[in-house]
């Protein structure tokens, strides 16, 4: 990617503060301009994440999050709730 890094910032602050305009003028709980303007933020972070690395072998302390991290983590703790069921000693 030939992109200069601070031009990929540049558009990853421009999509943030297109979400904020977004999210004060939200019309409803599932305003499709909150919902373009989450995604947007979603793309410039992964160019920006990935001209950093290419152009200077860092990266961010920043994680994108999705429902499926959401639905894996559930996962994990009704498993983990299940495992201590079994295992409290209390109980049996």
């Amino acid at each position: 990617m030939s992109i200069d890094p601070r031009v990929a910032l540049q558009s990853l602050t421009s999509a943030l503060e297109e979400h904020l305009a977004a999210s004060a003028s939200r019309r409803g709980d599932e305003d499709p301009a909150v919902e373009t303007a989450y995604l947007a933020i979603i793309d410039a972070f992964e160019v920006y994440e990935e001209v950093l690395y290419d152009t200077y072998h860092e990266v961010t302390p920043l994680v994108i999050y999705d429902e499926d991290d959401d639905e894996d983590e559930e996962e994990a703790d009704e498993l983990d709730r299940a495992e201590g069921e079994d295992l409290d000693p209390i109980n049996d």
